[in-house]
């Protein structure tokens, strides 16, 4: 295409696309802004990166990073590792398919904050799960399953609403393999994890990317799973974030949310450079 052409592309796509990333651009470069001490509504306003000196001493940021990274990370994966499987299996068309499909994705359709509190309900000290399991005698008591110490209630709730997501994606890019392939993958003596890892992987490489790079940036970010369900000796950068401007700090809170855009750029990044580099010499 010529330079015109480009042009004239553009000029078509200015009042959509145009106004998302003026109202984004504005967002982002206030939050940067006051991170420097700029556009402070507490107090005065000047540049400084006392706000930064100060943050990246406590060890509270430091401990949120790990946290929130910790979960991001983990939920991105142990997603797309549940939704494989399902895709490969929901491949081709059988009787049951599609009922079965569309009950897997039903963790699309509900808030979550109503999964989360659900998921209160189940675990809680007198919840299903303990009256089951002492029901069933394998507990004599009952025991404190909510805001456990790792955030393993937080890990299952955010697997068990963004595997769906990631399902989808997968699904779609198994189907679009021809079945040719597949059995001349067979035919020169591939077993099934063979034919996993070096056919099946390799095409739904870009739709492996996007699902861990969305899950990873919505469970980074995420509040509403980390207040209700996530550990009390814990704060996430949402947390940090939301605690810092509920008490009037809005440049700590600006320092906590810039650190939150980084963070997740800098890990769509590696998230997406990973499966290409593991699947180096089988991607086409």
């Amino acid at each position: 295409m010529t330079l015109r052409k480009w042009l004239f592309v553009l000029a078509l796509l200015t009042p959509g696309l145009g106004l998302i990333v003026a109202f984004i651009g504005v967002a982002v470069y206030i939050a940067i802004a006051q991170s420097f001490g700029l556009y402070n509504l507490s107090g005065e306003s000047g540049f400084s990166l006392e706000f930064w000196v100060k943050m990246l001493d406590r060890k509270v940021f430091s401990r949120a990073i790990a946290y929130s990274v910790y979960i991001g990370v983990l939920s991105a994966f142990l997603s797309v590792l549940f939704a494989y499987p399902l895709a490969i299996w929901l491949r081709k068309p059988f009787p049951g398919s599609l009922t079965i499909g569309a009950m897997l994705k039903a963790p699309l359709l509900v808030h979550g904050l109503v999964a989360a509190f659900l998921f209160i309900n189940v675990i809680a000290y007198h919840g299903v799960l303990n009256q089951l399991m002492q029901g069933l005698g394998i507990w004599d008591g009952p025991k404190r399953l909510q805001n456990d110490r790792n955030a393993i209630g937080v890990i299952v709730l955010q697997t068990w609403k963004n595997m769906p997501f990631a399902l989808l994606l997968l699904t779609g890019a198994v189907q679009a393999i021809s079945d040719d392939v597949l059995h001349a993958a067979r035919d020169l003596g591939a077993g099934g994890f063979d034919r996993f890892r070096k056919v099946i992987a390799p095409l739904t490489v870009s739709a492996m990317q996007a699902a861990l790079i969305i899950i990873f940036i919505g469970a980074l970010a995420d509040f509403s799973f980390q207040v209700i369900a996530g550990p009390t000796n814990r704060q996430s950068l949402a947390q940090l974030m939301v605690f810092y401007k509920s008490g009037g700090r809005w440049n700590d809170a600006a320092v906590v949310g810039v650190t939150l855009m980084g963070i997740a750029i800098l890990g769509s990044v590696l998230l997406a450079a990973l499966p290409r580099m593991t699947l180096r010499g089988r991607v086409a």
